[in-house]
């Protein structure tokens, strides 16, 4: 495989630039991987702006399950983190669906406030068309979920480990088990090594 050097700026310009030419009311885009999802999504929203679309950012750590449905199996279990700490039904509905073919426009922005467990409260926002859904969050592919753009920041083993904090290396087997089951690099539309989150670069894919 074959990486191109980028800087995560151009690479949100690039990303930009990509969606700015698509035709649709609203585009929906995912910034999928184990770290650094967060900066890259928040680094798209001016350009997308400047380029003239309405942006809403949503993040997967406000769709989270309340405790008592992601700890049932223990606070430390890589199997639950890995498949069912996610609220993929609530992200659907609330988020990604209303932004599909015939959605209502009319997004909530968080559901679950996982740090104090206990909802938002939040309400419904309008995404004005032509707009753009920039969701960042771990594990997000192989899931189904609708986005027309998607993009994997990719880490090495080693990489992960360092990156992932003392308190979360419980955690590396449900990355491991999705590098192997969902082949994200495999799948998503554009894949970034991030190894060195000063140095990123871009696969590149055969023609």
């Amino acid at each position: 495989m074959r990486y191109r050097p980028i800087t995560f700026e151009r690479l949100a310009g690039e990303l930009a630039e990509r969606v700015l030419v698509l035709d649709a009311p609203w585009v929906r885009i995912a910034v999928d991987g184990p770290s650094g999802t967060a900066a890259l999504a928040d680094a798209l929203v001016d350009p997308l702006r400047l380029g003239g679309r309405a942006v809403q950012r949503v993040s997967t750590v406000d769709f989270l399950r309340p405790a008592s449905l992601r700890f049932e199996y223990g606070r430390e279990n890589p199997d639950s983190r890995y498949w069912s700490w996610l609220d993929e039904g609530a992200l659907r509905r609330e988020v990604l669906d209303p932004l599909g073919r015939n959605g209502s426009g009319e997004v909530l922005p968080a559901l679950w406030d996982a740090a104090r467990d206990r909802a938002t409260r939040s309400a419904r926002v309008p995404l004005p068309a032509p707009g753009v859904l920039v969701v960042d969050g771990e594990m997000l592919l192989g899931r189904g979920l609708p986005f027309e753009l998607t993009v994997h920041l990719q880490l090495s083993p080693g990489a992960l480990r360092r990156r992932l904090p003392e308190d979360e290396q419980w955690a590396l087997p449900a990355f491991e088990r999705y590098e192997e089951e969902v082949r994200p690099a495999e799948i998503a539309d554009v894949v970034v090594r991030a190894d060195d989150p000063r140095h990123p670069a871009v696969l590149k894919r055969a023609a």
